[in-house]
């Protein structure tokens, strides 16, 4: 295993305001967080990364953890200078947040977990996944990914970021989708949440069958300082189905914290 290379984008936002790292779902890219981050940069720096293979970010040749991801999300917000760091992820994203708390608790302020879990699917899916697309490539999961990510609605209400969504699904490097599938067959932290001791809120969407209810309530009980929150009528995309209600509740979670503190 070795700790893959990510791309983070520019920041923006106010110099020397709190930085937000926003974290991506598998088959995405940086554009699931383009309409919340208008709505954060009033009040932070706000950053995004792809995954291996996706959005900007190289394509990856060797297989890798959530953990390695979550190393690599450190070592990419230090290049940016941050010592300290706000983060949400959805998904893969969120796992990945998990792990960044695990592994590099002294690097977050606090992290929202989005539509994820602290174990996701089942591992035998996860390998099957794999092989379709490195057989077949990401297009043959476009229309099951639909279905999955966006609750009735959403897509009328956001048309222009679910179709570039769904784009990026279709250009994702189908090994690193792979690796990322196979990532995920092996992840599972939640043994290990009474560890974190870092504020979290996790966030989960009224339709998801990803990552339903009883994944976001599991985070909340488990960590020493968490708590669930639900956002309605959307799936396993917030931040794309409601960026409005997404961000909102980010500045609430995140404002609150820095109070405390």
């Amino acid at each position: 295993m070795s700790v893959p290379s990510i791309r983070l984008t520019a920041p923006v936002g106010p110099d020397g305001a709190p930085l937000v790292v926003l974290g991506p779902s598998l088959g995405t890219s940086t554009v699931l967080w383009e309409t919340v981050t208008p709505l954060l940069t009033p009040r932070f720096r706000v950053t995004a990364w792809d995954l291996p293979g996706h959005g900007a970010s190289p394509a990856a040749s060797d297989a890798f953890t959530v953990a390695d991801l979550a190393d690599a999300v450190a070592d990419a917000a230090s290049a940016l200078g941050a010592t300290r760091i706000l983060y949400a992820g959805v998904s893969l994203g969120g796992a990945t947040g998990l792990e960044l708390l695990l592994r590099h608790p002294d690097r977050v302020a606090a992290a929202a977990i989005v539509a994820s879990g602290a174990q996701l699917g089942d591992p035998a899916a996860w390998h099957e996944r794999a092989a379709v697309v490195r057989a077949q490539s990401t297009s043959v999961l476009v229309s099951a990914s639909a279905g999955r990510w966006f609750a009735p609605g959403s897509v009328e209400r956001e048309p222009v970021i679910a179709g570039r969504l769904l784009h990026a699904l279709q250009d994702a490097d189908d090994h690193s989708y792979a690796l990322c599938c196979e990532a995920l067959a092996a992840y599972d932290v939640r043994d290990r949440l009474a560890e974190i001791s870092v504020p979290v809120l996790a966030l989960w969407g009224e339709h998801d069958q990803v990552a339903p209810e009883q994944k976001a309530v599991e985070i909340a009980s488990g960590v020493r300082i968490g708590r669930a929150q639900r956002l309605a009528g959307v799936a396993h995309l917030p931040p794309a189905e409601d960026p409005a209600a997404t961000a909102a509740a980010l500045i609430e979670f995140f404002t609150d914290q820095r109070e405390r503190h």
